[in-house]
This record gives structure tokens, C-alpha cells and sequence, in this order.
């Protein structure tokens, strides 16, 4: 096993709901340390650039528009093999393919809106890290 560094970001849904503490009980309660964490209010620039690969798609402006709409909690998460195990607790992206007893599966309603965001890669991992936490 390694010991890694991931980037999970818990999305404005996440924050309105009041699901803060809920979430990151179970990061913990997984045996995950979070090493920094930080509120912020994103802007259209740095969404281009995080969700570059999403840009030209027809639902893109709809992205803009949710994670500008209230602010998000960005989080630097530590532990063995951060990166794999944070997206098996998050759940599939979209929120019909969650399993119930992840993150997505327990509180998203929608694939839009799907309460947290986590590192896809030890390299992406590094980049969104290095993009949120300077």
C-alpha cells in the first residue's frame, strides 16, 4: 500500500444541504486524514480549467452555473491509496450507479448535482491540489 495525497472538493449541493459533517465523518471514519481544507467561491476561469475536458459539451454552461451558484469546500485527503479508495467512497459518478453506502449513493439526487468531487488519478490528484491549493 502507499500513502497519497488526493483532492476531493464537496460541491455546493453538498454545502447547502448542511451535509459537511456527515461527509467528512465518513472520510475519517475511513481512516482518511484531512490535511487542509478550504472554503471557497469559484469563479468561471478556474471551472474552464478544472473541467476542461467537459467544455465543449452542451451541458457545460449548466456546470458553470451549479458550482458558482454557493461556495464549495475544497480538501487535501491523506491515506493509504487516497485517490482509489476516496472515489470507491464516493460512488459512481453518476448518481443512479451509486451503491448505496457511498457518498453519492446516499445523498445525491442527481448526476448534475452530485455532492462531491474527487481526484480521478495520483496525477490529476497532484494538478487539482496544486490548481485549488496554490
Amino acid at each position: 500500500m502507499s500513502m497519497e495525497r488526493t483532492y476531493i472538493m464537496l460541491k455546493p449541493d453538498c454545502i447547502k444541504r448542511g451535509l459537511i459533517g456527515s461527509v467528512i465523518t465518513r472520510i475519517e471514519n475511513k481512516g482518511y486524514r484531512i490535511v487542509d481544507a478550504k472554503m471557497m467561491n469559484l469563479n468561471e476561469q478556474i471551472l474552464v480549467e478544472h473541467y476542461a475536458h467537459l467544455k465543449d459539451r452542451p451541458f457545460f454552461k449548466d456546470i458553470v452555473e451549479y458550482m458558482t451558484s454557493g461556495p464549495v469546500l475544497g480538501m487535501i485527503v491523506e491515506g493509504e491509496n487516497a485517490v482509489k479508495g476516496m472515489r470507491i467512497l464516493m460512488g459512481a459518478t453518476k448518481f443512479e450507479d451509486a451503491q448505496a453506502g457511498t457518498i453519492r449513493g446516499d445523498y445525491a439526487f442527481s448526476t448534475s448535482e452530485n455532492i462531491i468531487h474527487g481526484s480521478d488519478s495520483l496525477e490529476n490528484a497532484k494538478i487539482e491540489i496544486k490548481r485549488f491549493f496554490g
